[in-house]
């Protein structure tokens, strides 16, 4: 952050359990206060942690949003920023209702939240344009960011243009189009390129 102004984060889940209930939750993390203590040591901002979505159960899509809080607020009591992340698959037919499921779910954890806290939210970018425009407007939360799940970078752009106060943390749509093989000028050319278009649809909403 001191040489390069980039804000660093931590992946810190252990990945993801069998699917139940239509979601599948992250597995155990038992070290994860030691790793939080390095963390801090090493001037880390935030931390990451992802959940997937299949289906819109709403038993499973709060379970998800309880595990992502309870780990959250774990992490907040190092002094850390959790980014939840309950991604919803975008191929599902049911995405719609999973993402008012999992809206409703969101408001009542964040509602809970100290005063005092924040978390940021990472979402799958919503078939009705500014469903969480709550969340975006909520006091707990410092951030909402979009990730492009799958979605081409044409039509994650677009659906980030549509939603207000949102931006973008894609990493497939980021490395559309780029190649090992590719020379360096071309590689770059072709990352500037995208992180133009990208940055202009974080910012059309």
């Amino acid at each position: 952050w001191t040489k390069r102004q980039v804000v660093p984060f931590l992946k810190v889940d252990k990945g993801l359990a069998d699917e139940k209930d239509g979601v599948q939750l992250m597995k155990p993390m038992p070290e994860l206060d030691a790793l939080l203590e390095r963390a801090v040591a090493k001037g880390i901002f935030g931390t990451k942690m992802r959940s997937v979505i299949n289906a819109a159960n709403a038993e499973g899509i709060s379970a998800v949003v309880a595990q992502q809080f309870d780990v959250g607020r774990q992490i907040l009591g190092h002094g850390l920023m959790p980014i939840i992340e309950p991604e919803v698959t975008i191929t599902i037919a049911d995405k719609a209702e999973a993402e008012e499921i999992l809206l409703a779910e969101i408001l009542k954890q964040l509602d809970a939240l100290g005063h005092d806290k924040q978390v940021m939210l990472k979402l799958s970018l919503p078939e009705k344009a500014n469903l969480y425009k709550p969340l975006v407007d909520h006091p707990r939360v410092m951030r909402v960011v979009a990730l492009s799940g799958g979605y081409s970078r044409e039509e994650a752009n677009r659906k980030l243009a549509a939603n207000t106060g949102i931006i973008a943390s894609f990493s497939r749509a980021l490395t559309e189009g780029l190649s090992a093989q590719q020379a360096d000028s071309d590689f770059d050319a072709v990352l500037g390129e995208t992180i133009d278009c990208i940055c202009e649809a974080s910012k059309a909403g």
